[in-house]
């Protein structure tokens, strides 16, 4: 059988290749109603089936939109890759994921790799944005938009939480329980101190200890953002001598961690220990006890970045236009903090 072209398409419809072009593409110039749907029809009788390789060489643009991550086996990224997968569907693009694993050669990697794909636009979540990578933004005068973080490496066009406000209303949810005092598990040394959610988080929980008059020197804890070493450092804070009282976890896999550590010690929660945690992943619900945590709308995020990412005013007289949309939290109570 013979391949069905757009020639075809056109002479079935009696209109111009032109006009069938438009109507695949949406644009760019209008098309009426009723010749719109004469195309459509011709398409759908002829089975035809648009070349996206030639289309994409035409345009030099593709149907993808590539997003990196830094971890998407991490259940709070994974949820986020989830959520702009179906934003992205919901305006006819697909989805390319790469792990950055957070090792800045790893992002400038699939920065070079998607670029050079010509994907329509790019979505960053990045855990420190070095010089390089921003060079490397620039360099191909790419449409970026960064989610979750913004570090301070590049100025550009963002999605973000209002991490330090969501943060301290947890801690200071936890001191109205009646806990002497909150301790931080903070990121490590290497979380950079400016734009980074996390250090937002710990700016969050110094803040409400300073609002209840309390000190926070010495009561801050470094952890990798995972359950796993969360879980290892939760054994040496809860086992000390001076075990705290409550504790706020930047992340709610470090919860997860330091759930299991104070359920292996036989420390009660929220009795002898009260936990909050911030991302509220579906697991959060699930652990024993559930826990308290902060929320954030995932799929309006990334809605806002396939939007802001796909947006041809996104630049203007060739330099970025910069956008912030910051989005609020919210607190979800839950009984690891000595709600019911």
């Amino acid at each position: 059988m013979a391949k069905v072209t757009r020639d075809d398409v056109a002479r079935l419809a009696g209109t111009s290749t032109a006009v069938v072009s438009y109507v695949i593409n949406n644009g760019p110039r209008p098309v009426a109603p009723a010749t719109r749907e004469r195309v459509l029809a011709a398409i759908k009788e002829l089975g035809y089936r648009p070349d996206r390789v030639a289309q994409a060489m035409a345009s030099r643009r593709t149907d993808l939109i590539g997003l990196i991550v830094p971890d998407a086996r991490q259940p709070f990224f994974a949820e986020m890759a989830h959520a702009v997968e179906q934003a992205a569907s919901e305006r006819g693009k697909m989805v390319l994921v790469g792990n950055s694993d957070y090792v800045g050669e790893r992002e400038v990697h699939y920065l070079r790799a998607f670029l050079g794909m010509r994907v329509s636009g790019l979505i960053l979540v990045s855990h420190a944005l070095n010089d390089l990578a921003a060079a490397e933004i620039d360099a191909w005068d790419a449409r970026v938009v960064l989610l979750h973080e913004r570090p301070e490496a590049i100025d550009d066009v963002a999605v973000v939480l209002d991490d330090v406000a969501g943060a301290r209303a947890a801690v200071a949810h936890l001191l109205e329980h009646g806990y002497a005092y909150v301790a931080c598990v903070g990121g490590t040394a290497d979380t950079p101190a400016v734009g980074d959610p996390v250090s937002d988080h710990v700016e969050g929980w110094r803040q409400a200890m300073t609002d209840a008059g309390l000190p926070t020197e010495g009561r801050v804890f470094e952890a990798p953002y995972n359950r796993y070493d969360a879980y290892r450092i939760g054994l040496e804070i809860l086992s000390g001598p001076n075990r705290p009282p409550a504790v706020f976890c930047s992340t709610d896999d470090q919860a997860i961690g330091l759930l299991r550590a104070a359920r292996e010690l036989r420390i009660d929660v929220p009795g002898e220990l009260g936990v909050a945690g911030f991302d509220d992943i579906k697991e959060a619900a699930l652990t024993d006890p559930p826990l308290t945590t902060v929320a954030s709308d995932r799929s309006g995020m990334a809605r806002a970045a396939v939007d802001l990412v796909l947006d041809d005013g996104l630049r203007v007289a060739g330099s970025r236009r910069e956008r912030v949309k910051v989005f609020p939290t919210s607190l979800v109570t839950r009984r690891s903090c000595g709600c019911e």
